[in-house]
């Protein structure tokens, strides 16, 4: 974790929320997504006014809203899958456009779109305002366990290792006249892939062996110690603090 590495989430920029630590940011986001999760599904209107509170985050850290909302696609499985319940659920039926429809799958499907699509929303903009490294570094600071930070570095570092290894590979292939066609093919992709599964053995038998060389102990340095200010942590709260706010009024409403 000792260099940076960008990701394709992340929206390079000097905003507030840019500059909030990125436990704080990760504290906040969780504390978020609970309320929402703990709102009940029949506060319409509260769900509402959660929208409105990640969309003054967004105007906060300066993020474009074509920016957020192509990086919520990521949820149309769920939503395929909500979009179903209504036809399937049991229970009471209502008439809707000539479609007869569970009331309690519609209000399971409206339960998972409105909660997930928030939650995947505040997760984005977590992504979009923190580089990948001071993620890991943050959840160091919120005592995560140490080898499963590791393995998160670790996996984000290799997988674009591997990517990079794969594509080479597919230029090899191409520049040798191969292009896959058909079913005659899957041999040669077969055997790309084991060497590709055997150039990344080596390749990580070769780090770990340069990592303890190094001193390499089974713990990763903290290169950062610097602890968060209360204006930071404040500052941070605003968010999960006002959809408490949201969530006590859709209780007692």
């Amino acid at each position: 974790m000792g260099a940076g590495h960008a990701h394709k989430l992340y929206r390079h920029g000097h905003s507030p929320v840019h500059a909030l630590p990125a436990h704080c940011k990760i504290a906040a986001v969780f504390c978020f997504v609970l309320v929402v999760v703990s709102t009940p599904r029949e506060a319409v209107w509260a769900f509402g006014l959660y929208a409105l509170l990640i969309a003054a985050a967004a105007g906060a850290a300066r993020i474009p809203a074509g920016f957020l909302l192509k990086r919520l696609l990521i949820e149309v499985p769920f939503v395929a899958f909500a979009v179903l319940m209504p036809f399937v659920a049991e229970g009471p039926r209502i008439t809707v456009l000539g479609m007869s429809l569970s009331e309690s799958g519609l209000w399971g499907a409206w339960n998972i779109l409105a909660k997930g699509t928030l939650g995947v929303a505040a997760s984005v903009l977590l992504a979009s305002t923190t580089e990948l490294r001071e993620l890991l570094l943050g959840l160091q600071r919120l005592r995560m366990p140490p080898l499963l930070v590791q393995i998160a570095s670790f996996m984000i570092r290799y997988g674009d290792v591997i990517t990079d290894e794969m594509r080479r590979m597919r230029i090899a292939r191409l520049s040798r006249g191969f292009e896959a066609r058909g079913v005659r093919h899957w041999g040669v992709l077969a055997k790309s892939a084991g060497a590709l599964f055997i150039r990344s053995y080596e390749r990580g038998e070769r780090v770990h062996l340069a990592m303890v060389s190094r001193g390499y102990t089974g713990t990763m340095p903290v290169v950062d110690g610097s602890a968060a200010t209360r204006t930071q942590w404040t500052r941070a709260a605003a968010l999960p603090l006002a959809a408490l706010a949201v969530c006590l009024l859709g209780w007692t409403l």
